[in-house]
């Protein structure tokens, strides 16, 4: 039975360990968190690529029981007028649902036929003929016949196997936070939003509790040099960036210090000349990631299942897999992308005109349905093998 470690538990880790387990492989996945991250985002799925691997999966009914129901942006002044509001389907698509219920849901799905690593990660790895040998952070060695990098946007292994993440990971001019706060202003799930130029803050109620808030803020900037693990560094740059902006972002900003949940980073994108090397791989955003806009976790979601199959129509032999992998999702994948490239300049435009040019527009209902046609057409237009279950076994 073939070895494969799986880096990274948010999304495309467990969605690629529940097809490795269902197909017959071993799957490890090692997780630099102690558990699974709480927090995070809504994310959507939209057309029929996304909801047939779901369906093929067994989890669309159990992400519809905890889908949000979309949700509405609402964009207005400084004294709370409407001036714009885009409908709940436009970011949410056909489900959306907090990113930590996908995670919860994935992990209990793969959980039976995967060992996880809580609390380790990869610190170095050596290709070899026989495996992948493997030193984790916590000093243990092990050898796995494959290795798989799902360990998003900043990807570790992606580090090892081709060296600095500037050579991959462009930074497309914006920044972008999210933190919880009380919902002391009665909102229910849809989002407010409030924009000067370079900048925008949001908040909306939480759909299951009533008594909580989500903010989300982006903002205009040249790479900044910040650890990306100090969040207290990151509360600084926030505030730096936002303070004096007017409407309820004091209310937002007073929140950031007992924000236990606080996401930071910059928009950006990742193009990685190939997916593979050797016996190592990467899926999901470690291999062709977007921050926001570029239906990330929807792709991660397909990549598993692709990724998956084709290792067990190849009967684990990575050198045919991985290419035929590739081949199939790449294109996809890019299309999907081009989304988040223009994300940070649709909901923070740099100047004034900018912005009412942009209310102008989307207030007029065709150019709003060409708009959601657009992000539709990005996601339905892939047909996926149907790969059947077969134990994958033999030499490494």
């Amino acid at each position: 039975m073939k070895t494969v470690l799986i880096s990274g538990a948010s999304i495309a880790g467990p969605a690629l360990a529940y097809w490795l387990g269902r197909h017959g492989f071993r799957p490890t996945v090692v997780e630099i968190a102690p558990a699974l991250r709480a927090g995070g985002n809504r994310v959507d799925f939209r057309g029929r690529t996304h909801l047939g691997v779901l369906e093929r999966m067994g989890v669309l009914d159990d992400l519809r029981a905890v889908q949000t129901g979309g949700t509405a942006m609402r964009f207005v002044d400084a004294a709370g007028r409407r001036l714009m509001e885009l409908p709940a389907h436009f970011a949410g698509g056909d489900i959306e649902v907090p990113r930590f219920d996908l995670a919860r849901v994935l992990h209990e799905r793969s959980r039976d036929t995967t060992e996880y690593l809580f609390g380790d990660s990869i610190a170095a790895m050596s290709d070899t003929a026989r495996g992948v040998d493997v030193t984790f952070a916590s000093g243990t060695r092990r050898t796995f016949d494959l290795v798989v990098g799902a360990d998003g946007v900043h990807s570790a292994v992606r580090r090892l196997m081709f060296g600095p993440q500037v050579r991959f990971v462009r930074h497309l001019g914006y920044y972008v936070a999210t933190w919880g706060l009380p919902n002391d202003l009665g909102l229910d799930r849809h989002s407010v939003l409030f924009t000067a130029p370079g900048r925008m803050a949001s908040v909306g109620g939480d759909h299951r509790d009533p008594s909580r808030a989500g903010a989300f803020v982006v903002f205009a900037a040249p790479r900044i040099d910040y650890d990306r693990h100090d969040q207290d560094q990151q509360r600084d740059i926030i505030r730096a960036r936002f303070t004096g902006m007017g409407w309820e972002v004091p209310r937002l900003l007073a929140a950031l210090d007992g924000a236990t949940d606080l996401y930071f980073d910059a928009i950006c994108r990742v193009d990685v000349p190939s997916w593979s090397r050797g016996r190592i791989a990467l899926i999901g955003d470690a291999a062709a990631g977007a921050t926001i806009g570029g239906m990330g976790t929807g792709t991660a979601v397909v990549a598993a299942y692709v990724l998956a199959g084709e290792l067990a129509a190849a009967g684990g032999d990575h050198t045919v897999a991985f290419p035929r992998y590739e081949r199939l999702l790449a294109d996809f994948a890019r299309r999907c992308q081009k989304g988040g490239d223009t994300t940070g300049r649709f909901f923070a435009p740099r100047t004034a005109t900018a912005a009412r040019m942009r209310n102008w527009l989307l207030n007029r209902p065709p150019l709003m349905a060409m708009m959601l046609k657009t992000a539709e057409d990005r996601s339905t237009d892939i047909d996926l093998p149907d790969y059947r279950f077969s134990a994958v076994s033999g030499p490494s």
